[in-house]
């Protein structure tokens, strides 16, 4: 590899400084993605511990997924907020916002923000405006837990629910579902349709560097009786998808020009599914739909972590390769049949449509 593309990928703009070490030879096309910070990343500023522990748990990615990462991050603001004294002379409307952005950043900083992860912080910068200055301090922050606790129940819980009873029709007896590492919605809707008695089996797609297939193997094939379930690796989906019925996937966010980004091969399988004229069928929720354009993967990413319990094979330091894991990509919405999602079905296309239906701004 030659020298002027070496050693160009030493930070992370925007996700704070990480710092890949002289032998490091990432390529500059690879320089803005978001890298895990080593475990000992320090603390600055008056980080509550309930932060620093969560922070913790993103870089090792003993928290993952998009849902998962979200419902994380809200309940540890719940006991930040609790936790949270006024100082005198100041509002909580206004000094909790300033006491909140150093978490954030430290969470940031740990590892890059999900698109879940901001809507819901957004929302809940919105809360902490509108709280009323008059209410008594632990009477605000007790309805400050109290609308946390509504969002993940109306966006997430609720809205998985709507979508697994909208999403399970679609599964009829004999059919054949392929779907791809892990989706916590998909995994429900399989189980969902499985506890409806229906007569089916199941495809688990998966790949490196997480491995998140075998997590969603193990769930489907703990059921009474199990789930028959094909497992294989990525390469392996040409000889396989003509089997296929109906393609399942989850969404790490839905973009405003319909592109899905989601865990690196779902735009694979998503092709390949089109080709062989097999539907696709996306499972997302309406907190996860983002008013960027996404048009690749490159824009933005995120790149897994090197330690080797992801990358079992990664060489050797004095090695002339490199293993470079991004974990997502950018799945065109010609390869999406429809949206699955708790207003109902819709075309990738129609995103845009979405808030002013529900008479909202926005998502």
């Amino acid at each position: 590899m030659p020298s002027s593309y070496r050693d160009r990928a030493g930070s992370v703009d925007g996700y704070g400084s990480v710092d890949r070490g002289p032998k490091s030879r990432g390529l500059r096309i690879f320089s803005h993605f978001g890298l895990p910070k080593t475990l000992g990343h320090q603390v600055k500023g008056d980080i509550h511990p309930a932060i620093v522990r969560l922070a913790l748990q993103f870089s090792e990615f003993k928290i993952c997924g998009a849902n998962a990462r979200c419902i994380a991050t809200l309940t540890a603001f719940k006991t930040v907020i609790q936790d949270y004294v006024t100082p005198p002379h100041n509002t909580l409307s206004r000094h909790l916002m300033t006491y909140l952005s150093p978490q954030i950043t430290h969470l940031v900083a740990a590892r890059p923000m999900s698109v879940t992860m901001g809507n819901a912080i957004r929302q809940l910068k919105l809360e902490i405006s509108d709280s009323d200055i008059d209410l008594p301090e632990q009477d605000a922050k007790d309805e400050l837990c109290q609308k946390i606790d509504n969002y993940i129940r109306d966006r997430i819980i609720i809205a998985d629910e709507v979508i697994e009873d909208l999403a399970v029709k679609k599964i009829k007896d004999g059919d054949v579902v392929l779907t791809y590492a892990r989706s916590s919605l998909v995994e429900k809707i399989i189980l969902r349709a499985h506890s409806l008695n229906k007569q089916f089996s199941v495809i688990v797609i998966d790949s490196r560097p997480l491995l998140e297939g075998k997590t969603l193997l193990h769930s489907l094939t703990s059921t009474v009786p199990p789930i028959p379930c094909t497992y294989a690796l990525l390469p392996a989906l040409p000889s396989l998808i003509t089997d296929a019925d109906v393609v399942l996937l989850g969404a790490h966010s839905l973009h405003a020009n319909g592109s899905v980004y989601s865990r690196a091969g779902t735009a694979m399988v998503a092709m390949l599914a089109k080709e062989h004229s097999v539907p696709v069928m996306l499972c997302c929720e309406t907190y996860k739909f983002s008013e960027t354009v996404m048009l690749d993967g490159f824009g933005k990413n995120e790149l897994g972590s090197f330690i080797p319990k992801f990358s079992p094979d990664t060489p050797k330091s004095n090695s002339n390769l490199e293993v470079l894991n991004p974990l997502y990509d950018s799945t065109p919405p010609s390869c999406i049949t429809a949206v699955v999602t708790e207003v109902g079905l819709i075309p990738p296309t129609s995103i845009s449509s979405i808030p002013l239906a529900l008479g909202k701004t926005t998502l």
